[in-house]
């Protein structure tokens, strides 16, 4: 059976280069992210401490007529510009979907049946570890996350070592992932719903659905409506973030069978080409500086066994690769799929452990699910169990996968 990787051999010169633009990006932005979050640890525990603090508090307004909008500079990070991030997302799903690794059912098996186990091991290991505490339970979802970014950033250390099969596998991972993210989020993280503004939001949904009818293929009318959408949802009671789904797959993805050749005829290409060094390189760095400041100086060994962060340690370190692996050992096993090209069992395993890098969609969900100090406890989890993934398949793969000569 056809797998992602295995039709990477057989792509046009054209789409190789796109690949590999995709995957400089997200390795290099995934290293940027990697420092912002050091340097955030680094000012909490400092004599820095009370002026990162005062950043993350700084109060930001914006304001037409009589209308104003005032949020402390954390908010503005996590319902703004991660809204950005959101539509990136959305953009990249779509054109998967479409064109991408994902547009064959072939292709889809195995990157769809690895995420979703991926994310109910994850959350089961939670869930048993936090069973009759009704407050972390909030949390389930905080551990089923994976970080592309980060997940290549690591990668990307191992260099020609990696296969090309493993970084196409592990990015239409992180995809669906980030799809299985959107509908948790959507389903299990909204709350007092308002129906005028969800009324005004649908109003807004529907100028961009009578855009794609009409043809229109500037961007300016999408994001126009995208903002007026954006301003709805965050006053609904749906997590303002989802404007940025929403908006993203309405971007007309015009002329499809000629998309990849040709990605200027694409206004969805365009945008996302436009966007991604923005996110990479400000939108997520800025986010992890934001909210991966941890002060440790109270924290004891306990602290770290406690039922929450060990919850989402283990279901991050354990639950992302039993999940992963165990679902593609099944598939393998049924005739369904097969392993990409140049990964056998051992490198499997690694890819799992890379995986269980949550850390941007982990912390996202986090402060969604608590707030206080059980949001510190999850971060302390999140952290941990990244940390940890991160240097377990690093270790890993360096050792089972074979040195190549890069040519």
């Amino acid at each position: 059976m056809t797998t992602p990787s295995s039709t990477a051999p057989h792509l046009p010169g054209r789409a190789l280069r796109a690949l590999a633009e995709f995957f400089r990006l997200e390795a290099a932005g995934g290293i940027v992210l990697i420092l912002a979050a050091a340097l955030a640890l680094a000012c909490a525990n400092s004599p820095f401490a009370a002026a990162y603090e005062a950043f993350r508090a700084l109060p930001l307004a914006i304001g037409v007529g009589a209308w104003s909008l005032a949020k402390p500079a954390l908010l503005w990070i996590n319902d703004g510009l991660m809204a950005v991030f959101f539509l990136l997302v959305a953009l990249e799903i779509k054109r998967e979907t479409l064109t991408g690794q994902l547009a064959g059912r072939d292709r889809l098996v195995l990157p769809l049946a690895c995420a979703g186990a991926g994310v109910a091991v994850p959350a089961l290991i939670f869930a048993a570890l936090n069973r009759g505490d009704a407050g972390a339970m909030r949390g389930w979802a905080v551990p089923t996350a994976t970080d592309i970014a980060f997940a290549l950033g690591v990668l990307s250390l191992l260099g020609a070592r990696v296969p090309t099969g493993m970084k196409l596998l592990l990015a239409t991972i992180a995809v669906v992932d980030d799809l299985i993210a959107i509908l948790i989020i959507a389903l299990f993280y909204s709350h007092g719903l308002s129906l005028p503004a969800l009324a005004c939001a649908a109003l807004a949904l529907a100028g961009m659905g009578w855009l794609n009818r009409r043809g229109v293929s500037a961007l300016a009318p999408y994001l126009l409506l995208g903002v007026v959408l954006w301003a709805c949802v965050l006053q609904s009671g749906v997590h303002a973030t989802l404007a940025g789904v929403a908006t993203g797959l309405m971007i007309p993805h015009a002329d499809t069978r000629n998309a990849t050749a040709d990605p200027a005829r694409s206004p969805l290409e365009r945008l996302e080409h436009a966007l991604h060094p923005w996110v990479a390189y400000l939108i997520l760095p800025l986010f992890a500086f934001a909210n991966a400041g941890l002060a440790l100086g109270g924290l004891r060994a306990q602290d770290f066994a406690a039922a929450l962060p060990l919850g989402i340690a283990v279901g991050l370190v354990a639950g992302k690769p039993v999940g992963i692996v165990g679902a593609a050992l099944a598939l393998r096993g049924l005739g369904w799929a097969r392993f990409p090209d140049g990964m056998g069992l051992r490198a499997m395993l690694g890819l799992g452990a890379l995986c269980g890098i949550g850390f941007t969609m982990s912390l996202f969900i986090a402060s969604l699910a608590y707030a206080g100090l059980r949001y510190e406890e999850a971060v302390l989890g999140v952290l941990a169990g990244s940390v940890v993934s991160a240097l377990l398949g690093y270790a890993w793969l360096r050792v089972v996968l074979p040195a190549r000569v890069q040519g």
